[in-house]
């Protein structure tokens, strides 16, 4: 049946981010530890929104003091009313399974964050085994990441908006409907 819907030419729509931040707040959660790096990391956030037009008053940033501590400072900084929220970190391989911890955990907080809160929060923690893969990432070989988070950052809080104004128009809709069809039984 897919096949055959594909032949037919069917085109349904398609819903994408904008590259425009009227209306929008953003969060960014940084962490201090590696600060070499995430304050690299930072600028790049920095300068996609900056091109993108955001100003000063749209963006909220709180520090804390490593990775760790990133999921409950972006849960409770999704209270606020930002649109989405940046989280920025470094975490860097050592001699012991510390780093597996940390980097595990603080992927599953942030996750469960966004889950819990409805807010997009983009993943922008760097966990790398050698500081040089860090410093490609933040600027130099790899480009820099913390650019493409403020890139998706953007994208994710304009589909948000657009996917509430959706369920709200649907919503709307489907309660129209509903009221229509409980009249129709009362007259029948």
């Amino acid at each position: 049946m897919a096949a055959e819907s594909t032949k037919q030419g069917l085109k349904p729509g398609e819903m994408r981010g904008e590259w425009r931040a009227d209306g929008l707040r953003f969060g960014i959660v940084v962490s201090d530890f590696n600060r070499f790096i995430t304050d690299r990391l930072l600028a790049g956030v920095l300068d996609a929104m900056g091109r993108a037009g955001v100003t000063e008053g749209q963006i909220h940033i709180v520090r804390v003091p490593g990775s760790f501590e990133i999921p409950i400072t972006a849960k409770k900084m999704a209270g606020t009313g930002v649109d989405s929220i940046v989280c920025v970190g470094c975490i860097l391989r050592g001699e012991t399974s510390h780093y597996d911890y940390v980097a595990s955990e603080t992927s599953r907080g942030i996750q469960l964050a966004q889950m819990d809160t409805g807010v997009p929060m983009i993943f922008c923690v760097l966990t790398c085994d050698t500081l040089e893969q860090a410093i490609d990432r933040a600027g130099l070989k790899g480009g820099n990441k913390g650019y493409e988070a403020g890139v998706a950052a953007i994208e994710m809080a304009q589909i948000s908006r657009k996917l509430r104004a959706l369920a709200s128009k649907n919503s709307s809709s489907s309660a129209s409907v509903a009221g229509s069809g409980k009249r129709r039984a009362r007259r029948g």
